[in-house]
Order: C-alpha cells, then structure tokens, then sequence
C-alpha cells in the first residue's frame, strides 16, 4: 500500500496528530510560556483543528506556532505531503513539480520548499573526527556569483559560487557551507570550529591546505593534477560522490539558484546524504527528522526574499 494511502495524508485531524506527536514529543507544550502541565486541548463546534489553550499565560495555540508551520494557510496534511515528498527524492523535487502535485500555487510551493529546507538545518556544530577517524575536505564550484569581481578576457573559477564541504568517514555525516574565497585565511577557521584536532585530515592538493593540515593528527593529500586519486586509505573520492548527487539535482531539477538561497539547498542536500539508506534511515524517519527540526525556525516570505 502507498505511504500516502495513510490518513494523515488526506485528513487534517490526522495530519495534526502526526505532527503533534513528533513536534512535541513530551506532549503539548506553549509556544509562549513553555508551561506544559496547565495546558488542555480546546472544544467546541466553532474550534479549530488543533488548538489548545495554556491556562498559566491565557494565550490559545496550535502545533504552528514557532515552528515552519506558522501563518501558513495550507493545510497540514498538504504540509505533510510536501515534507514525504522532499524527504524521499534523493535530487529534490522542483517547486513546478509540488505546485502541480499539491494543487498550491507556484508561489506557495516555492515557499513550503524552503521553509521545509530550514526544518533540514540541524545547527549541529558537534566536530568531526572524534576519535583520530578521517574527514574529507573539498571544494567545488556552482552558479555566477554576483558579488566576484568582473570577468576579464576570459571567465573562470572566481565568477562562480564557491562551496565548501566536509564528510566524516566514521559517521557517514557531511557539512557544507558557502565560503567568499578559497584561502587559507577563510577556510582555516572553518576547518578549527567543524574537525577535531585528533583528526586525520584528507584533502586535494590546493594549496591553501598545506599550512591548514598542520593543525590536525595527519594530513593526508592526493594529487590530482598528476591523476593520483588513491592512495591506501588517502583519497577525496566520498566528498566528491556528495559533489556529484548535488551537482545532479542542481542542475536537473532546480536548474538555477540564486547565492543568497544556496545555504539551504545545501542544507537540503547535506541532511538527505546525512540521513540515507546506507545510515539506516529511510524515507519516513527522514521526514520525521524534518518535523523533529520543524520548531523555532519560522520563516517569512518577506525574510527569504524574491525567488531570484
């Protein structure tokens, strides 16, 4: 039977129970107050779906409040459609395409996209590493960055976004990040606040690892240029397998992507690489996980700006 057979799918007291359950694990809880002994769910012919009463802070609320969720207009159980449907496409799945699937206009589905990308933000700074294990660590290049300098007679490198991204070998974990400029002087705290200094570091050749490496246990490189790419256990190959499956659904399915908004496409692909099959988690724990990471991220469309 298809997941989407299930009631909350279709029926939006259902929807609501399902998010309730993973939103506030320890039961209903205030958005205002936090109080979660005086709370009780409200009734009533007139009531709407979901709402409950805090009677220490007076204040009526519902499992939208603080989460991606709030001021929201759709409906929960489309909510939760939109959620499955991102969860379990390994590339994404364009806006066009939840418009047409949801019945919502483009613009809404654009909206629920990203507000479902920031639910994917896990804001886990823990280091990788830990323990003496490897961590990858690569770049790559993706877009027109508006903010490079002019292009003399011939374009390159420089005119593009510039995206950093590191993988835990042990873990299976990976985090990236949009940097300015590929230098030393940039990369190096980045490398300090996300890897462990008992680390083993394993990079490319690019120059502005050489002085990074000395900060770790080891410093593994490959040299690329003299089509060197294993070396025992030294190589690049997993970061540049995310690269790939990032690339695919940049390309293919969202096709264009403004800088300001590539944090969270990066978020979007980070947590599914993160979350996959071969980590034990499958399609529902990974939209669990979404809803897990729903509250205190509300986003407004005024916030997110345009969708150029």
């Amino acid at each position: 039977m298809s997941i989407f057979a299930r009631p909350e799918f279709h029926d939006e007291q259902a929807a609501y129970d399902y998010i309730e359950a993973r939103v506030w694990p320890n039961g209903p809880t205030c958005p205002k107050c936090g109080e979660q002994e005086r709370v009780s769910k409200m009734g009533g012919k007139s009531t709407r779906i979901g709402a409950y009463k805090c009677y220490k802070c007076r204040k009526p609320f519902t499992v939208k409040v603080g989460t991606i969720f709030e001021n929201s207009h759709v409906k929960m159980h489309l909510w939760l459609q939109a959620i499955f449907l991102i969860a379990g496409s390994k590339k994404g799945i364009s806006s066009n395409q939840l418009h047409r699937i949801l019945g919502v206009t483009l613009k809404t589905a654009w909206f629920m996209s990203h507000r479902i990308r920031e639910a994917m933000r896990t804001g886990d700074l823990s280091p990788f590493g830990a323990g003496g294990g490897a961590v990858e660590v690569d770049e790559t290049f993706i877009g027109q960055d508006p903010d490079a300098p002019a292009p003399g007679k011939r374009a390159n490198y420089n005119q593009m976004n510039k995206v950093l991204s590191l993988v835990d070998r042990g873990t299976g974990q990976v985090r990236s990040m949009v940097v300015d400029r590929l230098s030393a002087a940039e990369i190096g705290p980045i490398l300090a606040e996300n890897i462990s200094k008992e680390a083993r570091l394993m990079t490319d050749e690019a120059r502005f690892y050489l002085p990074l490496g000395k900060a770790f246990a080891e410093h593994g490189i490959v040299a690329h240029a003299r089509d060197e790419y294993v070396r025992g256990d030294v190589y690049t190959n997993t970061v540049e397998g995310c690269f790939s499956i990032f690339k695919r659904g940049m390309r293919g399915v969202y096709q264009h992507c403004a800088k300001k908004h590539l944090h969270r496409y990066l978020a979007e692909f980070d947590f599914r690489y993160s979350n996959r099959q071969a980590n034990g988690v499958d399609d529902e724990r990974r939209a669990d996980a979404i809803l897990s990471g729903a509250t205190g991220k509300p986003l407004t469309y005024e916030t997110t700006g345009s969708r150029a």
